[in-house]
């Protein structure tokens, strides 16, 4: 009888043993899937060239986006995730680029600054007398001679244009001499020099009725001096403005 007792013991643990095993193979463990990878967040850059500019000018404005599906700038609409654009503000402006995308949004901005011209600090208008005394420049010769020197050629060539491109204004040309030689002599010098410079100036275009001329000789130097510097200040066809 007590062998039977154990016997019954036994069987029922290992039974118990066996239901064990089974619910513990049943109860497997779950795996969860992976969260989904982070998205990239968006990139930009916007550039303007040049950033500074006159009134009237344009400017380009150049971007470049990644990551993004959405990109802007206000007053231009919507643009395409790189390009350029041209631009004419008429005062000076920031544009700001917005670039959204899935992993979020980001913006950049470019200035244009517009200079605008002010009539404040404009500079008065010169008188013809003041332009002529700006412009206007005397020719000078060697000694005992009345024909126009080479060097002297580009001086006869400015105040021709000039006069020419201010036709109201007339000019008197004075021939001078150096003091070596006679009063004369020195006249007719003087007489000759004027006279050459006024027909070479007709023969460039300047009216003959705007020219006149006038002799001094040596009756009115620039210099006194005794020496080739002083004479050579007074070797000249000197221009006045005339009334």
């Amino acid at each position: 009888m007590q062998n039977m007792k154990t016997y019954v013991f036994v069987a029922t643990l290992a039974l118990a043993s066996l239901l064990t095993v089974g619910c513990a193979k049943k109860s497997a463990k779950v795996v969860l899937p992976p969260p989904p990878a982070a998205q990239p967040a968006p990139t930009a850059t916007l550039a303007a060239n040049p950033s500074v500019v006159q009134q009237g000018q344009s400017s380009v404005l150049t971007w470049q986006t990644s990551n993004a599906s959405e990109i802007s700038i206000a007053g231009l609409g919507t643009l395409p995730a790189s390009g350029s654009r041209s631009v004419a503000p008429g005062e000076s402006i920031t544009y700001t680029l917005v670039a959204k995308g899935p992993g979020g949004s980001t913006d950049t901005s470019a200035r244009v600054t517009v200079n605008t011209p002010t009539t404040a600090s404009a500079a008065p208008s010169l008188t013809d007398e003041e332009l002529f005394a700006r412009n206007v420049k005397d020719v000078f010769f060697d000694f005992d001679k009345y024909n126009i020197r080479s060097d002297e050629t580009p001086t006869v060539n400015n105040d021709q244009t000039f006069l020419v491109q201010h036709p109201s204004i007339k000019v008197l040309v004075e021939g001078h001499c150096d003091d070596r030689g006679s009063e004369e002599y020195n006249i007719a010098l003087g007489t000759n020099r004027a006279q050459t410079l006024k027909q070479t100036l007709i023969q460039q275009g300047v009216s003959a009725d705007r020219i006149r001329t006038i002799s001094y000789g040596k009756e009115k130097p620039f210099c006194t001096e005794d020496n080739e510097s002083c004479w050579q200040q007074n070797r000249v066809d000197h221009f006045a403005f005339d009334r």
